[in-house]
């Protein structure tokens, strides 16, 4: 009885000490952990707020993986009616890779970056940068339409047949290793004023 006892208790210990340093290595490996979300699909526009850092991809089905301790950050990431809106206003920059089948839109916000992930193939793609959100894209795309408005900056890659560009600011696009067919460049009116008010309130 005595020995039972003895190995009852060995067996409660170990199995605390287990569970102890089971919990010390998922706190530990936290950082670099990812969260795959499964209840997404048919993804046609991100939009994105705040301090994100956002990958995209071209694939056959739609995936969001999510890095930087989303559970544990005051993150939000919600997809609705083929929207998925993303935004985190910590401190620490929240990593996101979408990889989608049928992007149609992406719309950045305040800091926010968009990324492509090895080539963009689209029909047709609009990307709208507002605020200080910054992109960098490599497209292949028919139809491109890109709106750059306040002191928000793009760099384009790749190739379009019809690309069409609305900017506040000429100097912060940069689409020099860009190619299209048909080009259509429009500054947007009154955007300059706004953005240099932007940038001065900022000094």
């Amino acid at each position: 009885m005595k020995t039972t006892i003895l190995t009852m208790v060995a067996v409660m210990i170990m199995a605390v000490v287990t569970t102890k340093n089971s919990y010390a290595s998922v706190n530990n490996t936290n950082n670099d952990a990812s969260v795959t979300l499964t209840n997404v699909s048919k993804i046609n526009k991100i939009e994105i707020h705040g301090n994100v850092e956002l990958f995209v991809s071209d694939g056959a089905t739609d995936q969001v993986k999510v890095y930087n301790k989303y559970y544990s950050e005051s993150a939000l990431v919600q997809s609705q009616n083929g929207v998925l809106r993303i935004s985190s206003y910590q401190n620490q920059k929240l990593v996101v890779w979408v990889t989608a089948a049928d992007l149609q839109a992406i719309s950045a916000y305040d800091n926010a970056e968009v990324k492509s992930f090895g080539k963009l193939e689209r029909l047709d793609l609009e990307v709208n940068l507002y605020n200080t959100a910054t992109a960098d894209l490599k497209l292949d795309a028919y139809k491109a339409t890109v709106n750059v408005n306040d002191n928000a900056k793009a760099t384009l890659s790749g190739n379009a047949n019809d690309y069409n560009l609305n900017y506040a600011q000429a100097a912060n696009v940069n689409h020099a290793d860009f190619v299209a067919v048909n080009a259509t460049k429009n500054q947007m009116p009154g955007r300059v004023a706004k953005a240099k008010q932007n940038e001065l309130a900022g000094l």
